[in-house]
C-alpha cells in the first residue's frame, strides 16, 4: 500500500505531466506484459491533450510509432527534412526512430494520439510508406479513426484481464485503416509521374490465371511498358503480378486437392503449371508440404 507521501508524488507527477504550463492532457501510460511485448502489437501511451500556449515536442531514436489525428487548431510537423502543415481533419502516422518534431500553431490545437509497438511493426510501416501512404494525410473516414481511439482508450483503462490481447485487436484495425488511406500512387517509393489505377489488370488475371500469362502478353494487352506496368502493379498490390499470379494458382490448387479426386498432374495442368514437378516442388515451397501431403492432411 503506497504512503500518503507516495502518493502525493504520484499527484504531483501526474500534474505536472499531463496538466502543465504548455497542455492539459489526459493519457494513459500504458505498461503491457511480458507477453504482449514479445509477440503483440502493444501499446505504450494514448491520450488527449489540448494546448495551452505554442510550443514544440520532438524525439529521436524512440522505438515507437506515433499516430495522431488533429481535432482543432494547427500546427506543423518536421519528419525526414520535410515540414509538413497540420489543421484539423489532418491525421499523422510515423516512426519514431526516425525523429521528429511537432508543434502548434497561436491557433492551439488539440490532438489525440497513440503511441504503440510490436516485434513486426518495421515491416508493416514500410508497407505503408512503399504504398505510398504518408506521414501527414487527411482521410475521408476521420471518423473511424476516432472511433477505434476511443475504444483503445477504454480498454486500457479497464481492469479486463485480456486487454492486451484486446489492445492487439485495435491496434491491427488501426493498421488496416492506415493502410487502406495510404494508397497513393503520385507519392509511393519509386513513383514516376502519375499512376493510373490497375484493377484491370487483376481483374484480368483473376480471371485467366489458369492459362498462360507473361508480363510481355499483358503489357501488349494493357498498352504498358513492362517497367511501368510492373512498378505500378506493385505499388497498388503490394506483390508482383508473378507472385499475385503464383497465389492464385496455389489457392486453387489447395481447392481441388481437398474437394476433388483429380490427380496431381491433372491439377498442376488445370492451375496453369506447364510442369508437374515444378507445381510439386512450388506448392512444397509456399505450403510447406507436398500436394499429396497437404490432401492427406485435410481429408485425415
Amino acid at each position: 500500500m503506497p504512503t500518503r507521501a507516495a502518493l502525493e508524488g504520484m499527484a504531483y507527477m501526474q500534474d505536472t505531466l499531463f496538466h502543465g504550463d504548455l497542455v492539459t492532457s489526459k493519457r494513459i501510460l500504458y505498461t503491457p506484459s511480458g507477453f504482449a511485448k514479445r509477440t503483440l502489437l502493444h501499446l505504450q501511451e494514448i491520450g488527449e491533450l489540448e494546448a495551452r500556449r505554442p510550443h514544440v515536442s520532438q524525439r529521436d531514436g524512440l522505438s515507437s510509432y506515433l499516430f495522431f489525428i488533429v481535432l482543432r487548431g494547427s500546427g506543423e510537423l518536421a519528419y525526414r527534412q520535410t515540414v509538413h502543415p497540420l489543421s484539423a481533419g489532418d491525421c499523422v502516422f510515423v516512426d519514431c526512430k526516425q525523429g521528429y518534431a511537432h508543434s502548434t500553431s497561436a491557433d492551439l490545437w488539440t490532438l489525440k494520439w497513440i503511441h504503440f509497438f510490436g516485434p513486426e511493426l518495421r515491416g508493416v510501416y514500410e508497407k505503408y510508406v512503399e504504398r505510398g501512404g504518408q506521414a501527414v494525410f487527411s482521410p475521408g473516414n476521420i471518423s473511424s479513426f476516432l472511433e477505434l481511439w476511443e475504444r483503445m482508450f477504454s480498454i486500457a483503462a479497464s481492469a479486463e484481464y485480456i486487454r492486451d490481447m484486446r489492445i492487439n485487436e485495435q491496434l491491427a484495425a488501426l493498421l488496416t485503416l492506415l493502410m487502406e488511406n495510404s494508397w497513393n500512387p503520385s507519392g509511393s517509393k519509386g513513383a514516376h509521374g502519375k499512376r493510373q489505377n490497375l484493377q484491370h489488370v487483376r481483374d484480368y488475371l483473376d480471371e485467366n490465371f489458369t492459362g498462360r500469362i507473361t508480363l510481355d502478353a499483358l503489357c501488349r494487352q494493357f498498352y504498358m511498358s513492362r517497367s511501368y506496368l510492373s512498378r505500378a502493379f506493385k505499388a497498388q498490390f503490394g506483390v508482383n503480378i508473378s507472385e499475385y499470379l503464383l497465389g492464385l494458382r496455389i489457392t486453387r490448387a489447395k481447392q481441388l486437392l481437398r474437394f476433388s479426386d483429380d490427380s496431381v498432374a491433372d491439377i498442376a495442368a488445370s492451375c496453369g503449371f506447364d510442369d508437374a514437378n515444378f507445381f510439386a516442388r512450388t506448392f512444397k515451397k509456399i505450403e510447406g508440404v507436398s500436394p499429396s501431403q497437404f490432401r492427406a492432411s485435410w481429408r485425415s
